[in-house]
């Protein structure tokens, strides 16, 4: 039975250990999430954050898959918070170490997979997760650890790219594979008021953000010319709406905004 269990797990992951590896032994230190260098999306990620989650110095926060920590740092440096981390992958936790001591910040990094007993790890003010959910195929299973590692009257912080409607389209020409490893179910915020309901869950903040974003299809895994056309046609829209027409990214839905973020409170 217990095997059987663990088989399940692994069905239930989207990526392969290897894959994150791999990532994360060429990722550049330092890496960090910054309001004078973030990217469009990143930015309206951050004023979210600013919003919405307390400013109160020494409040513990844990990214769970959150290897390098880019959105930890951020917190350390802006919020003061006091900075955990959990993942799989060794690399990407030797990585995490790393980039804070770059940085000259402190960081516990937890190398476990969530899927196992957890019991012996402290409970958080804050469990986030930047674009790790949407690798399980059971969004509940993935889920209910977050909230498991959530103090009584804590935030979750969950976030994911959103790849239906528009760049669903695009990306099954240009990158299939990459669109294989995400569930797409998962980024439809209908679907998540199941687990809202399952644990809980106080909504404080829900919410597509950061428009439309170009940026998904700069990757092509198949270099056909009519790929390349699409790729191409993208680049200008992409300057567009990043210098010229950002108010543009204040429009948002589902069928084509970058990122679906949710802020909930745990009663």
């Amino acid at each position: 039975m217990f095997k059987d269990w663990k088989i399940g797990l692994e069905n239930n992951r989207l990526t392969k250990k290897d894959h994150w590896e791999n990532r994360w032994e060429k990722i550049r230190l330092p890496a960090e999430i910054r309001r004078d260098t973030a990217n469009p999306v990143a930015k309206e990620i951050l004023k979210v954050f600013d919003t919405y989650l307390p400013h109160r110095a020494g409040l513990t926060i844990l990214e769970i898959g959150g290897a390098p920590g880019h959105f930890l740092a951020y917190f350390a440096k802006e919020f003061r918070y006091s900075a955990s981390a959990i993942d799989y992958s060794n690399v990407g936790c030797q990585k995490t170490r790393e980039n804070f001591d770059t940085m000259n910040l402190g960081i516990t990094v937890y190398s476990r997979d969530i899927f196992s007993d957890l019991s012996d790890l402290p409970r958080f003010d804050i469990v986030l997760s930047m674009g790790f959910i949407e690798h399980f195929s059971n969004l509940d299973s993935v889920v209910r650890k977050h909230v498991e590692l959530t103090k009584k009257g804590g935030i979750l912080v969950l976030g994911v790219p959103n790849f239906r409607g528009i760049t669903q389209f695009v990306l099954n020409r240009l990158t299939p594979q990459l669109l294989s490893m995400h569930n797409l179910e998962s980024m439809d915020m209908e679907n998540w008021q199941s687990f809202e309901e399952e644990y809980g869950l106080e909504t404080v903040f829900k919410a597509y953000i950061g428009g439309f974003e170009p940026r998904n299809f700069r990757r092509c895994e198949n270099r056909t010319l009519k790929n390349q056309l699409i790729r191409l046609f993208f680049k200008p829209v992409r300057i567009l709406i990043t210098d010229r027409f950002r108010f543009l990214r204040c429009f948002n839905s589902i069928y084509w905004s970058a990122y679906l973020l949710g802020i909930f409170r745990k009663k």
